[in-house]
């Protein structure tokens, strides 16, 4: 148990110099850390309660989830229908109550349309339901109404989108360690440290950044468009900016492109020097763009954004190439927003803004202080507790607290962990627990001498005997802590990592680290006898 090779001596140092090491980064100056190597380059960041910046709580409208899988379904409706050998002739399809309706103008066709429309539906997770039911009414009329398991499905899946197109939106700001968590079924938390004023994280998050391309309605009934009616197969939307009429337009629901076949979008100016957005469509969008100019020149081309019309040019000739110009009024800073917006994807439900907070960087910076203290206290109790209890092997056992502290911080660094307020009472009881083992171990050391064995042996059993007790305690605390890593969110999380690491780390320098420290004066010094 006392002799270690030089190997073993290796193996016990390099990791705990690795660790101090990447903890110095963490107090030094943004400027210093700069021109240090990479792989020196690890910081702890600071989390929104310690650094200050935005907190905001998202709710996503299921009803919003609902519609935009009956568009898609409609959409996908037509396309078989159309494309099928033979192609089956249907009415004009009614969006209504929540279910698509229409019908089959040859009734010999409706078992094929049927059949037809049942490889759309899918099953709804593991529930052993379709997302649609597909049924016959009145001999030709068919009927595609959503079932409840299959919008649960899909809300799941459209928040698990939405949570991954905010980090790419809030990325793409250049913000640093943002938290970004799902919390429930239909709410997104979004914690940014460092951004003071959440306006613009508001505005770019509250855009659903949904981007189509539609024709718009000649046929409509200006005096029926304003009161919000429109023939069958259009909506009407509004049109806020609309320079020669009410704001409102009818436009047809068939999206012809959509911001899905985008491939990057880039603020710009126009020759007029207004803000615009530059888009560039993949090759799939680039040639349904061309087409539809093609087959629609002098007629009206709405650009709609997250449900309103931002302009309706004409167009006068077919737009090839696979780029486009998206305008609607916009400062520099809206169209930058709009074009990170839709290089990250639109989000696959609207999202709204149920809860905002802000907390300030002095508020961090009196916790930091305030846990500094703590800390510093505890440090020093706990080191004059275990110099007055047990000498020399006190000295040991803090000399292993205060590198233990260190290599938290350094393992926190590299893995690029966010200390936050809670952290910090994580470290402050990691610090007044990391010497129990140091207790138990150089109280079984007194047993052993009271029970008369050598220094040697008193040692070599105090170390052996003690760490199976050791381990079992911590164990213990480590299940706790992993299943707060697992269950909890926010502060609760913080509080387990710092936790989680302190665990390993101190059983580490308290049992193996300070067993080399006293093995080494064991065999330099030979004593006779152990003043603990």
């Amino acid at each position: 148990m006392l002799n270690f090779s030089r190997w073993a001596v290796a193996a016990i140092l390099l990791p705990l110099v690795i660790g101090i090491l990447c903890a110095v980064p963490t107090f030094l100056p943004d400027a210093t850390v700069a021109k240090l190597p990479g792989f020196m380059q690890t910081r702890v960041n600071l989390g929104l309660d310690l650094a200050g910046g935005s907190h905001l709580l998202l709710e996503a409208s299921t009803q919003d989830v609902a519609k935009q899988r009956l568009a898609n379904m409609e959409e996908q409706v037509r396309t078989e229908l159309r494309r099928g050998d033979p192609r089956i002739a249907i009415g004009d399809i009614s969006a209504r109550d929540g279910k698509l309706s229409f019908m089959v103008r040859n009734p010999a066709q409706v078992d094929a349309a049927v059949e037809r429309i049942r490889p759309l539906t899918q099953g709804a997770g593991l529930t052993g339901q379709r997302d649609f039911n597909v049924e016959v009414v009145n001999s030709s009329t068919i009927v595609i109404t959503p079932t409840q398991a299959g919008i649960d499905n899909a809300v799941k899946s459209a928040m698990e989108v939405a949570t991954e197109v905010i980090r790419k939106r809030i990325d793409e700001m250049g913000t640093r360690e943002p938290t970004i968590q799902q919390q429930g079924g239909n709410r997104i938390v979004v914690q940014v440290p460092g951004l003071q004023d959440p306006k613009a994280l508001k505005d770019l998050l509250g855009q659903t950044a949904k981007l189509e391309f539609k024709l718009v309605d000649m046929t409509a009934n200006p005096s029926e468009v304003a009161q919000g009616r429109a023939p069958v197969g259009s909506e009407v939307l509004p049109y806020p900016g609309n320079p020669a009429g009410p704001p409102v337009i009818a436009v047809k629901r068939q999206v012809m492109v959509s911001g899905e076949d985008l491939t990057d979008a880039t603020q710009g100016f126009d020759q007029n020097n207004q803000a615009i957005v530059n888009i560039r469509f993949n090759g799939s969008g680039g040639r349904k763009f061309g087409q539809v100019t093609s087959q629609n020149v002098n007629r009206p081309f709405a650009i709609i954004l997250d449900g309103k019309v931002l302009s309706a040019p004409n167009i006068n000739e077919p737009i090839l190439g696979g780029s486009a110009q998206v305008s609607g009024s916009f400062t520099v800073e809206s169209a930058n927003q709009l074009a990170i917006a839709l290089r990250s994807g639109k989000l696959p439900v609207a999202l709204t803004v149920v809860e905002e907070r802000t907390v300030g960087p002095g508020l961090g910076a009196d916790s930091i202080r305030a846990g500094l203290i703590a800390s510093i206290i505890a440090v020093v109790a706990v080191a004059a507790f275990m110099f007055l209890s047990y000498g020399r092997f006190g000295v040991y056992a803090n000399i292993a607290v205060a590198i233990n502290v260190l290599v938290i911080l350094g393992v926190m660094g590299i893995l690029g962990a966010t200390l936050t307020l809670p952290g910090i009472a994580g470290f402050v009881l990691t610090i007044g627990t990391a010497v129990d083992a140091n207790v138990l171990i150089y109280e079984r050391i007194r047993e052993e001498r009271r029970r008369g064995r050598g220094v040697v042996q008193a040692i070599q059993f105090g170390y052996k005997e003690a760490s199976r007790t050791i381990f079992e305690a911590n164990v213990t605390h480590a299940i706790a802590g992993g299943i707060m890593l697992a269950l909890g969110s926010g502060p609760v999380k913080g509080f387990a990592i710092v936790l989680l690491i302190g665990i390993a780390t101190s059983v580490f320098t308290a049992v193996t680290f300070t067993r080399l420290l006293a093995a080494r004066w064991v065999r330099t010094k030979r004593p006779t006898e152990i003043n603990i």
